[in-house]
């Protein structure tokens, strides 16, 4: 089966399968299912037509895909023009949310080390 250009899996189970589409996940795939009336233990392929087009009926009543990824990355752009805290943390690539950054932000900071020991290096053989 195929949604907005995602191919969903035809070997899991729907609710599962349904989370291959960016913006949707858990409680919005079991939303989806209950208002297109398809068992949850259905799998993608033993869908009907109609199922299918039920599901795909549902999934557009969201923002989903390349649409929800517009608006978010506009929504960011607008922080960092406006320059507020949050958008100022965005344009440094340090955690937004109210993170710690002396110990744990080293995804976001590069895994910088500044400490003696903590590099990874091979150790010298005698």
């Amino acid at each position: 089966m195929r949604i907005s250009g995602i191919n969903i899996p035809d070997n899991k189970r729907l609710p599962y399968g349904l989370r291959a589409i960016y913006g949707i996940g858990h409680a919005r795939a079991a939303r989806i299912l209950s208002n297109a009336k398809v068992d949850v233990n259905k799998r993608g392929k033993e869908l009907t037509p109609d199922e299918e087009n039920a599901i795909r009926k549902e999934i557009e009543r969201f923002k989903i895909e390349g649409e929800l990824k517009r608006e978010i990355s506009g929504n960011i752009k607008r922080l960092k023009d406006i320059k507020n805290y949050r958008g100022v943390r965005h344009t440094r690539g340090l955690p937004v949310r109210g993170q710690r950054t002396k110990t744990n932000s080293r995804t976001r900071r590069g895994n910088v080390r500044k400490t003696m020991g903590t590099g990874r290096r091979a150790v010298e053989k005698k």
